[in-house]
């Protein structure tokens, strides 16, 4: 019975989430020309709000467990494994006071309402990953925006969504962590654990999955200084896989 429902539901979900883009894409356009960057992050912030109320129209549940104080006046970079599409909201939202910002593919930077003209206005960055020589220097630009204004980086070092159908992750790639690691000695890592989301996917983009329990759970911070490049990816990598449930 949840599979028929399914097709309906995942139906009036898509409905839900293009309305969602199409209205927050002239919204942010006003926001960011006219006020600024604070007033367009604000606008942000309610785009993700409003695209987890389209994950509650599937019933999914999202549970964002954090304990954690994070320092002001420092950049933080959020490292967390990576299921689905889905990932990117809760960490939208729920982090929002740290004002993250996305190490995105360069194919979403254009044709995708709301979301391409967040990454391509919003502090993101994009890159071509088949393409080191162009990625690598725009990461180390990167860093540099996040010391002087100490805002957050996300970044998903497996390099794509996870493909297998349990959500077991892929080896994470050192290349990005190693940049921002050594352009921003300073920084605050968050690590991140996702579970479940690869759930709402696991028949592909349609029909979604119905009652998804999508959970995420900040682990305890550590500050790039105090750990050797090499140290400090095995540490992080060890913290998110340890609590993730293949089921």
């Amino acid at each position: 019975m949840k599979t028929i429902l399914s097709y309906p539901i995942s139906v009036l979900y898509y409905l839900c989430f293009g309305l969602v883009l199409l209205i927050f894409h002239p919204i942010q356009w006003i926001c960011f020309n006219i006020f600024g960057y604070q007033t367009h992050k604000k606008s942000v912030d309610y785009l993700n709000f409003f695209l987890l109320r389209c994950l509650n129209v599937l019933g999914t549940r999202i549970t964002f467990e954090n304990d954690q104080e994070f320092e002001k006046d420092v950049p933080h970079i959020i490292i967390a494994n990576h299921q689905s599409p889905y990932d990117i909201p809760p960490i939208s939202w729920y982090l929002r006071e740290i004002h993250p910002k996305f190490i995105s593919k360069k194919e979403l930077g254009k044709g995708i309402p709301s979301i391409s003209y967040n990454l391509t206005h919003g502090g993101s960055i994009l890159i071509d990953r088949k393409n080191p020589r162009q990625s690598l220097p725009e990461i180390k630009k990167f860093a540099q925006y996040l010391i002087d204004t100490n805002r957050a980086a996300v970044i998903f070092p497996e390099g794509t969504r996870t493909k297998d159908k349990d959500g077991a992750p892929k080896p994470f790639s050192p290349n990005g962590l190693k940049m921002l690691f050594k352009f921003c000695p300073d920084a605050v890592v968050v690590p991140v654990t996702i579970n479940n989301s690869w759930q709402i996917v696991k028949r592909g983009q349609f029909p979604l999955s119905l009652g998804v329990h999508l959970n995420c759970k900040v682990q305890p911070t550590l500050k790039v200084s105090d750990y050797s490049t090499e140290e400090l990816i095995q540490k992080v990598e060890h913290i998110i896989k340890k609590d993730i449930k293949n089921t």
